[in-house]
Parts: C-alpha cells; sequence; structure tokens
C-alpha cells in the first residue's frame, strides 16, 4: 500500500516543485576589484556570477571557495559579497581584503557633479 501511494503523491511533488521555483529567490556573487593608481581615480571592476532561482547551496559553496582562495586574497584591495536578490538585492555575506572602506570614501568624494 505504501509503495502505491509513493507513486501516486510522486508526480504531484514534481509539479509543486515547478509551482514553487518561480518565487524563489535568485542569488549572486560579486567580486569587486579596486585599482590604484596615483593621481588618478579609483578604478573599479565587478565581476558577477550569476545563479539560478533557489541555487543557494551552489552559491554558498561558490562564494566560499572565492573568499577561499589564494589569488582573491593576493589580489587586494577585494571585496567579495553573496547576494539574494528576490525583489531588491540584498547582501547575505561580504569578506574584504585591503582598504577597501576608504577607497570607497575616496571614490565617493571624487564624483562629477
Amino acid at each position: 500500500m505504501k509503495k502505491l501511494f509513493k507513486k501516486a503523491i510522486s508526480p504531484l511533488q514534481a509539479i509543486g516543485r515547478g509551482v514553487v521555483k518561480p518565487f524563489q529567490s535568485k542569488y549572486e556573487v560579486v567580486c569587486t576589484t579596486y585599482q590604484v593608481i596615483p593621481g588618478m581615480p579609483v578604478n573599479k571592476n565587478e565581476q558577477k556570477h550569476a545563479f539560478e532561482r533557489g541555487a543557494a547551496l551552489q552559491a554558498k559553496e561558490f562564494y566560499t571557495k572565492v573568499v577561499s582562495s589564494d589569488m582573491t586574497k593576493t589580489m587586494a584591495p577585494v571585496e567579495v559579497q553573496l547576494r539574494k536578490i528576490y525583489i531588491g538585492g540584498k547582501t547575505i555575506e561580504q569578506a574584504e581584503f585591503g582598504p577597501v572602506q576608504h577607497l570607497k570614501s575616496l571614490n565617493k568624494g571624487k564624483k562629477k557633479k
């Protein structure tokens, strides 16, 4: 009887997953590197790696790989963010290597009007 019940419920669960998936959040890992050249404004280069809806585990694993990478740590100043996007973007986790906050404040002061 249990096998029959499981066979009947299995297609319904698959339909349920298909209905719920469009309402789940998207995730992305954003890696921002800052380039400092004396006498010039601070350059910023963003690289985004987007994940599909509901892929929270894959995004978290990728974020930890990027943060723990030796290449990321030696390329200072670097900022790595794990973002959750549903309606608006929200930063879940963030790691900074080098004087990122100082460089952000320098960029804010030199914007053209």
